[in-house]
C-alpha cells in the first residue's frame, strides 16, 4: 500500500487528520466533571428560562448554532476563505466541537432524560454496528 500525500488541510494543520488513536493524552472517557457541568447548565437554564416547549425547542436549536461555530472554526483552520486566511487553531476547532457535544447533552437532559444513559446506549449500538461491519482488527473492544 502506498502512502497518499497529505492534503493541503493536513499540511496546514500539521497533524494527520482522523487518526484513530486520538491525540496524545487522549483519555477516552467522558468524566464526572462533564456530567456535573451538563446537569448544572440544565438546572441554570430551567431556573432562568423555564421549561416550556418553546424553551426546549431553543435548547435543541442551540446545538445547530454550536455546530455552525465548529464549522466556522474548521473553515478558519484550513484557510478556506482566501480573504481571511487561517484564523483558527486545531484547539479552537476542538473547543467548538466540545461545545456542540455539551450543548447536545444539556438538551437531552432538558427532555427529562438521563443524557449519560442515552449516550452510553447510543455508543453501544454504534460499537455493535461497527463490530458487525468492520474487520476485528479495526474495532477496539
Amino acid at each position: 500500500m502506498t502512502s497518499r500525500p497529505a492534503p493541503a488541510a493536513e499540511q496546514r494543520v500539521g497533524v494527520r487528520l482522523g487518526s484513530p488513536a486520538g491525540p496524545p493524552g487522549y483519555r477516552g472517557a467522558v468524566t464526572d466533571p462533564t456530567w456535573t457541568a451538563v446537569r448544572a447548565a440544565r438546572a441554570w437554564l430551567d431556573r432562568a428560562n423555564g421549561t416550556d416547549p418553546a424553551e426546549l425547542t431553543c435548547r435543541i436549536l442551540k446545538v445547530t448554532e454550536e455546530a455552525g461555530e465548529a464549522a466556522g472554526a474548521w473553515i478558519g483552520l484550513v484557510g478556506q476563505n482566501p480573504r481571511k486566511g487561517v484564523t483558527h487553531s486545531l484547539g479552537d476547532v476542538a473547543d467548538e466541537l466540545a461545545d456542540v457535544a455539551l450543548t447536545a447533552l444539556v438538551a437531552i437532559e432538558s427532555l427529562d432524560l438521563d443524557a449519560r444513559q442515552v449516550l452510553d446506549d447510543r455508543a453501544a449500538r454504534v460499537h455493535a454496528r461497527l463490530r458487525e461491519t468492520l474487520p476485528a482488527t479495526e474495532v477496539r473492544s
